[in-house]
């Protein structure tokens, strides 16, 4: 039972979801406290024992007394970017991702195209763009259309992300969003991020059946348990 738990989320920036507005960040600092959850920002993992973690800040530490640790800092990209590197002489950055051209393609290699998280894509001005869905499905529509640009013995300009803003949930009817021309938090928030992510999905069915099973879920307190498990032999 989650309510006999104690969570405590350490992140070493100085807030929670720091790519939001300060305002933002606020929110859903304090929406996690009413959760239950204790919020320590500003303090690294500096170990991880068997029973316990050590938390280190820039003038304290502390020690957290617990056998159960989720770790969700750090993303290494698929070895893939690896050996796309040894076979075309691209480069990586420090997490394996493919640095691309504005074309998505691998310089020197125009016929190889990187596309979403296992790509490394720097704007204009020089910032690198999110690992995340709606990077990947403008990227993949840039390559489609690309291509049959060449086909057709056209070019296309390079590649430009529209960033139609950023949303995160988190908790139920609690969430935070910030749209660029418009910021929300709440139950306002978590339903325009339920809205948004159910006209993604590609057919009309689909958003029936996943409306429903969403209903479903959320006024009978439904929860799911994925788990991906493996026999090991004695």
């Amino acid at each position: 039972n989650p309510a006999d738990a104690r969570i405590v989320l350490v992140d070493a920036m100085k807030t929670v979801l720091p790519a939001y507005p300060p305002a933002l960040c606020a929110k859903a600092h304090k929406e996690l406290e009413n959760l239950g959850v204790v919020v320590k920002t500003g303090m690294a993992v500096n170990q991880v024992m068997p029973d316990r973690v050590i938390l280190k800040g820039e003038t304290e530490e502390e020690t957290i007394l617990t056998r159960t640790v989720v770790w969700a800092a750090g993303v290494r990209a698929s070895s893939l970017g690896k050996r796309l590197a040894e076979s075309t002489g691209a480069q990586l950055d420090k997490k394996g991702c493919v640095l691309v051209q504005p074309d998505l393609t691998i310089a020197g290699h125009p016929d190889i195209f990187v596309i979403g998280d296992l790509a490394n894509f720097k704007t204009p001005d020089g910032k690198t763009l999110p690992g995340v869905a709606p990077v990947a499905i403008q990227e993949g529509r840039y390559v489609a259309k690309i291509i049959k640009a060449r086909i057709s013995n056209r070019t296309r300009p390079p590649f430009q992300y529209r960033d139609r803003g950023k949303m995160a949930t988190i908790g139920r009817t609690k969430a935070v969003a910030d749209l660029n021309w418009i910021r929300l938090s709440g139950p306002l928030a978590w339903l325009v991020w339920l809205f948004i992510h159910l006209m993604g999905l590609v057919s009309f069915e689909n958003r029936i059946l996943v409306f429903f099973q969403w209903a479903w879920n959320y006024f009978s307190f439904n929860r799911h348990a994925r788990l991906i498990t493996e026999e090991f032999s004695k």
